[in-house]
């Protein structure tokens, strides 16, 4: 394959990977995503996130079928991302993308899964040491000798478990003794420290190429010494030499001039020839201790490698374990068809969360199951309807109806990339394509048509599409957003796909199919602190409440004076003068 031939590699990329890598090379990084290499040869690192993708998920990112759908997966990723514990385990995490293959789902959940059980099974001070060799790993620039080190920490940690079988198959004294030789040739040459001999040979050949640079220095310093005879002058140029370069003796001698011509001629012939002799016996020296190392590394090759891939694999399976028991991730149940979710949470979302209950499609969810369809499912343990097609969600404004079509867009994405979901239960069908449109406040004809290219296409296409759909009503006149999202509605139960669509518009639609329903969020009063108070478990096949009369209320309590009081008062005899003071009544009830 070529370069060009990758989504998003042009000539320019393909130049600049060309340069820093080598065509092969390049190929390699995009094959294995390695987003590192891509960065390190000057690619964005955002830029290098999408290629990746592309590259080895194209067909599992086409089940985002709309920019929120890809906006959530982003942002569900970034999350991940931050229970990294490696750079590289951080690039991984970057280009996850859906997965197209139901097994591969399940591998992926049984991995991450086991790798949480291990790391729940860690005490604090095992944790710790676990988070600081990989910490040590990403220091020391993730090299093989790094690897190593990491892998017998990891094993002195007990980690244990399927998700670290690899660790249990090496040899630890040879990944030790491997760890000894591992970095000491860099770029062709043994580094400083790999043998003291070396390093002993080294030291004197730079001193004695010092002396052979400044031969007349040594020339005159031994002439003020003040010797006489020729003799006694190479005599003390050999103990002058000698003290300069820890030497001994009969090492300088060796290299003394047999019959110079001169004092001068003595010096310098005797420094450089000390200086090619030492630079001879460091070459041979280097020679013997690179043969060495190398054997000693490739003895343990097979173990050196193998602790390489597993602690790249190791650090990936424990960010997301990480990341799944941050947030109580739980296993979904992979079904044919449907959607349900049994105490689901937002991840977004921070503070004192209310989980919801909430299902369409064919469902088996645990729970209350003689509700019934007509509006008496309360908050609480409840189980909804089976087999419904699409709902119509309607309710309180800020009732999270758009937070709940979120949260089971993270769901289903999370369940597409093999990884548990926010919630206690979750049955999740198999979806070509998630079709998440939130509420965009533009009323023209413009956001409209741009809109239904966005939403209706996955409807018509091969595959079943999941429909999140948030307040159409809000880019066209309500009157025709009724006749628009009835045929919405419609065109969802004849293709076969799951539809949850949010409006207010629930009075003004025609007769839905006998395969939709109406469901409901109600606003249940204002706090002491005058904040709307709403019951986000929706209530399945009843029509949810705006309950103006809540707002007016609080608009009422927090005027800021008489005049702007008594406007507000005219709105509240709008909406029933009642209800608002027996919403102010009772707030002020529970302030008491």
């Amino acid at each position: 394959m070529r370069l060009e031939d990758y989504w998003g590699v042009g000539p320019k990329t393909k130049t600049r990977l060309t340069d820093a890598l080598g065509t092969e090379a390049a190929i390699d990084a995009i094959e294995s995503a390695d987003l590192r290499a891509l960065a390190d040869a000057g690619i964005t690192r955002g830029r290098a996130t999408r290629i990746l993708r592309r590259a080895n998920g194209d067909a599992g990112m086409s089940m985002l079928g709309t920019s929120d759908a890809r906006n959530v997966y982003d942002e569900l990723l970034s999350l991940a991302g931050e229970y990294a514990v490696t750079e590289h385990a951080a690039d991984r995490i970057r280009v996850l993308t859906p997965l197209t293959d139901r097994e591969a789902i399940t591998d992926r959940l049984d991995s991450v899964l086991a790798a949480r059980e291990a790391w729940d099974s860690l005490d604090e001070a095992d944790r710790d040491a676990v988070l600081d060799a990989f910490a040590r790993y990403d220091e020391r620039g993730g090299t093989e000798r790094a690897a190593v080190e990491t892998a017998l920490a990891l094993r002195e940690a007990g980690l244990r478990g399927e998700t670290f079988a690899a660790l249990d198959d090496v040899d630890p004294d040879a990944l030790r003794e491997a760890a000894g030789a591992l970095g000491y040739v860099s770029e062709g040459r043994v580094v400083d420290g790999a043998d003291d001999e070396l390093d002993r040979l080294r030291r004197q050949h730079e001193a004695a190429k010092s002396l052979a640079n400044d031969a007349f220095d040594v020339l005159d310093t031994v002439r003020d010494s003040g010797v006489r005879t020729l003799d006694d002058f190479e005599h003390a140029v050999v103990e002058y030499v000698t003290r300069e370069t820890d030497l001994t003796r009969s090492d300088v001698q060796r290299a003394a001039a047999d019959d110079p011509v001169d004092a001068a001629d003595f010096v310098s012939t005797t420094l450089r020839a000390l200086a090619a002799d030492l630079e001879e016996q460091v070459a041979d020296r280097e020679e013997t201790v690179e043969a060495e190392i190398r054997e000693a590394v490739e003895t343990a090759r097979d173990d050196v490698d193998a602790a390489v891939a597993a602690v790249d694999d190791i650090g990936f399976a424990l960010s997301l374990a990480r990341f799944a028991e941050a947030h109580d991730l739980r296993r979904p149940t992979l079904v044919d068809d449907g959607l349900a979710v049994t105490g689901a949470r937002n991840l977004l979302l921070s503070g004192d969360v209310q989980p919801v209950t909430y299902g369409v499609g064919e469902h088996a969810l645990a729970g209350n199951a003689g509700v019934d369809r007509a509006g008496n499912g309360a908050a609480g343990d409840i189980t909804p309807p089976s087999g419904d097609r699409v709902t119509v969600l309607t309710g309180a404004n800020s009732g999270g109806k758009t937070t709940l079509l979120e949260t089971l867009c993270q769901v289903v994405l999370l369940t597409a990339m093999g990884l548990p979901v926010p919630a206690e239960a979750a049955e999740i069908g198999a979806f070509d394509t998630v079709v998440f449109h939130r509420r965009h406040a533009s009323f023209n004809a413009g956001v409209l048509e741009s809109t239904l290219k966005s939403i209706v296409p996955p409807l018509t296409d091969d595959g079943r599409a999941l429909m999140l759909v948030d307040e159409f009503e809000a880019i066209t006149e309500p009157g025709r957003a009724a006749d628009l999202l009835n045929g919405l509605v419609q065109l969802t139960v004849d293709r076969g796909a799951l539809g949850v669509y949010v409006t207010h518009l629930a009075d003004e639609l025609s007769p839905l199919p006998s395969q939709a329903r109406i469901d409901g969020i109600f606003a249940e009063g204002l706090t002491q602190d005058l904040a709307l108070q709403v019951d986000y478990q929706p209530r399945f096949g009843t029509v949810g409440k705006s309950t103006p009369e809540f707002i007016v209320s609080r608009l009422v309590a927090n005027a800021r004076d008489r005049a702007e009081r008594q406007g507000f008062e005219a709105l509240a005899a709008a909406v029933g003068e009642e209800a608002v003071q027996r919403t102010l009544s009772d707030a002020q009830w529970d302030g008491e």
